[in-house]
C-alpha cells in the first residue's frame, strides 16, 4: 500500500508540475538577467567590437591600398628596369659595332703602314744593294785592270805605265767581255 500511495502522490505531482517548464520566479529572474547583459553588451560590448573591427578593417583597406601602389611601383620599377635593359643592350650592340669598325680600320692602317714601310725599306735595300755594286764594280774594275795590266806588261815584257792609255784598254777590255755575257745569255 506505501507502494500505492508513493505512485499516486508521484502522478498527483506530476501533473501539478511539469518538469520542463520552470517557476515563475525562475523566469522572470532569468529574463531579468538576460535584459541585463543584453543591455551591458548592446551599449559597452558591441561599440567596442564594431570599433575595433572598423579599424582592423581600415588598417586592412590601407595596407591594401598600400600594396596596390607597391605594386605599381614595382611593375613601373621594372617596366623601367627592362626599358633600361633594352637601351643598354641596344647601346652594347652599337659600341661593339664602332668597335669592329675601329678594329677594321686600324687593321687596314695598319697593314697601309706596313707596306709603306716594307715599300721604303725595300727600295732602300735595292739602293743600298745597288751602290754596294756599283763600288764592288768600280773596286773590281780597278784591281782586274790592275792585274790585267800587271799581266800584259809580263807578256809583252814591258811595263805600261801610262796610267790613260792603259785604263782606257782596260775599259774597253772589260766593256767587250760585258757585250759577250749578255749576247750570250
Amino acid at each position: 500500500m506505501l507502494n500505492a500511495l508513493v505512485t499516486n502522490l508521484a502522478a498527483e505531482g506530476e501533473a501539478a508540475h511539469n518538469p520542463l517548464i520552470p517557476a515563475w520566479y525562475d523566469i522572470i529572474w532569468s529574463g531579468l538577467w538576460f535584459v541585463l547583459i543584453l543591455l551591458v553588451v548592446w551599449k559597452v560590448a558591441l561599440p567596442k567590437l564594431t570599433k575595433m573591427l572598423d579599424e582592423r578593417s581600415a588598417a586592412i583597406e590601407g595596407n591594401m591600398a598600400k600594396a596596390d601602389e607597391a605594386q605599381k611601383k614595382a611593375e613601373a620599377a621594372l617596366e623601367e628596369y627592362t626599358r633600361q635593359l633594352a637601351e643598354a643592350r641596344t647601346e652594347a650592340g652599337e659600341i661593339r659595332e664602332a668597335a669592329r669598325e675601329d678594329g677594321k680600320k686600324i687593321v687596314a692602317e695598319a697593314k697601309d703602314a706596313a707596306s709603306t714601310e716594307a715599300a721604303r725599306l725595300t727600295a732602300t735595300a735595292h739602293t743600298q744593294i745597288e751602290a754596294e755594286r756599283q763600288t764592288a764594280l768600280v773596286s773590281l774594275r780597278s784591281e782586274v785592270g790592275s792585274l790585267a795590266l800587271d799581266l800584259a806588261g809580263g807578256v809583252v815584257g814591258e811595263t805600261l805605265s801610262d796610267d790613260a792609255r792603259a785604263t782606257a784598254v782596260v775599259d774597253r777590255f772589260l766593256a767587250d767581255l760585258e757585250a759577250s755575257e749578255k749576247a750570250a745569255k
